[in-house]
């Protein structure tokens, strides 16, 4: 799943609270390489500072664990010129950028998928002590496969997942998942290349379906949910956060960095939708939300991990289903209810299985 929404001013950013930066905000000059279990596990990782936050040649001590470090936008400006495509600042921490692959016509279950839905790959730049995280998502057709996961080789960044978000789709798609960590120009560079091998279109602005307006009843969802979610064309999106973060190699990854859960309702017309997405699990987290949503009908479609070495180790279940739009809400905070997400917001109270 993407990282966050189309067209949606609060993206995959619901509801992290940030604890106080460990470090004073920098940007590496080391170039990109793959990320190393032994040099990001170190208990003081210490790295050379550069430009405004240089102080005469000494270096900083990394703590044990590091929180991402607040930016703002023109901290990013060279990243988004060197990766040609525009990004969107979340919460001060996250600079994230769309992938979406408007190019691709697949269908899947009868339904026409659009980008937002299940189609669209997304890249997060976090700034933290030892230096600028990259992780991300990249949809593919099955010939693309090859070539991009080279071309990731090529660029020193780790594929960390090869899978499906959909079941029995047409043409067949794929998802690639990466991380890195090194200078931010670097890694947008090397992100370049490897959009070069495949198809993505250019970076313009995500075409609207005006074919398939919204018609679902948001507010319902909501209720249903006890949570808010924002419309990015014909489809209306949730995420919802941990309620403790994930730590990988030491570092805390904020929930825009796709470390929550994702639902996603496209409009089908009359308050019918298609939902698609995952939710975040722990291992003793799996079971619960598995019969949860079997015992309401939703189709299971995949279960898998999107990193290598995170703690603690969780898992994504993928799912579909078609229906009316409020009563696949209500199916799915069943699910929710199983799991250690952030509260809800709403005063709806909590289903059980």
């Amino acid at each position: 799943m993407p990282a966050f929404s189309f067209g949606a001013a609060k993206g995959r950013c619901l509801r992290v609270v940030l604890a106080a930066t460990v470090c004073a905000a920098a940007m590496t000059t080391a170039p990109a390489t793959a990320s190393s279990s032994h040099r990001h596990r170190s208990a003081h990782a210490r790295v050379r500072l550069t430009g405004r936050h240089a102080v005469a040649g000494r270096r900083r001590t990394c703590s044990r664990v590091q929180r991402p470090e607040e930016t703002t936008e023109a901290d990013w400006a060279p990243v988004a010129q060197a990766l040609g495509r525009h990004g969107v600042l979340r919460d001060k921490v996250t600079f994230g950028v769309l992938l979406p692959r408007g190019d691709l016509n697949v269908t899947t279950h009868g339904v026409t998928v659009v980008a937002p839905l299940a189609l669209a790959g997304s890249a997060a730049f976090v700034r933290y002590c030892d230096g600028t995280m990259l992780m991300g998502d990249l949809v593919l057709t099955a010939d693309e496969v090859d070539r991009t996961v080279d071309a990731l080789h090529a660029a020193g960044i780790e594929m960390t997942a090869l899978h499906k978000h959909l079941a029995e789709e047409n043409p067949p798609t794929w998802w690639v998942h990466f991380h890195a960590m090194g200078d931010p120009v670097a890694l947008a560079r090397g992100l370049k290349q490897v959009l070069a091998v495949t198809a993505t279109p250019a970076a313009v602005p995500h075409r609207q379906d005006p074919a398939r307006p919204l018609e679902l009843d948001t507010a319902a969802i909501d209720r249903e949910l006890g949570r808010k979610g924002t419309v990015a064309g014909s489809v209306y999106v949730v995420f919802v956060d941990r309620r403790r973060p994930v730590v990988m190699h030491g570092h805390v990854l904020p929930g825009s960095t796709g470390c929550n859960t994702a639902l996603m309702f496209q409009s089908l017309g009359k308050d019918q939708a298609a939902v698609n997405g995952d939710l975040i699990l722990t291992a003793d987290e799996v079971q619960p939300a598995a019969h949860a949503l079997r015992a309401h009908g939703i189709r299971l479609v995949e279960l898998h991990n999107h990193m290598l070495d995170e703690r603690p180790h969780v898992f994504f279940l993928h799912f579909w289903a078609t229906g009316n739009a409020t009563d696949l809400a209500r199916a799915l905070r069943a699910a929710l209810d199983t799991t250690r997400l952030a509260p809800p917001t709403g005063a709806r109270p909590a289903h059980h299985v």
